[in-house]
């Protein structure tokens, strides 16, 4: 049985479509703050922007018991926690591992549409980058 079967069997449907369309918008917009983190004057607005993207997959993964999705979420919402302290630009290093967080997100909403179950995660998204420039 697939992740999204296993959420239709345990959650109201209302429920678990809402949590889709919103997910699906969450992940498609990702990738954009990511890149504008790179520059300065979108720095601020991007941060902030992502921390409730990833708080609000949090919240409602854990909700759901997508136990993969919210540890993940979690592990990144505390990142980009520490980002938001930081003063512009972030390193590279920072940006690439951010933009492959992404690209994880977006293979689980692919698993979900395709009923699959849930991608692994990659350990390489567990090493925290160097925060400093």
């Amino acid at each position: 049985m697939g992740v999204r079967s296993d959420l239709d069997a345990n959650f109201d449907f209302e429920i678990v479509d809402e949590f889709l369309d919103h997910y699906s918008m969450m992940v498609e917009s990702m990738e954009v703050m990511i890149i504008d983190l790179s520059k300065p004057n979108m720095y601020e607005r991007s941060i902030n922007e992502l921390f409730r993207v990833f708080h609000n997959i949090k919240s409602a993964s854990t909700y759901l018991k997508i136990t993969p999705m919210s540890k993940l979420a979690a592990f990144v919402e505390d990142e980009l926690e520490e980002l938001r302290t930081k003063k512009p630009p972030i390193s590279q290093e920072t940006i690439d591992w951010l933009l492959n967080i992404s690209d994880m997100f977006a293979s689980w909403h692919d698993d979900l549409k395709l009923n699959n179950e849930l991608t692994k995660i990659k350990y390489s998204l567990l090493k925290i980058p160097d925060l400093e420039k």
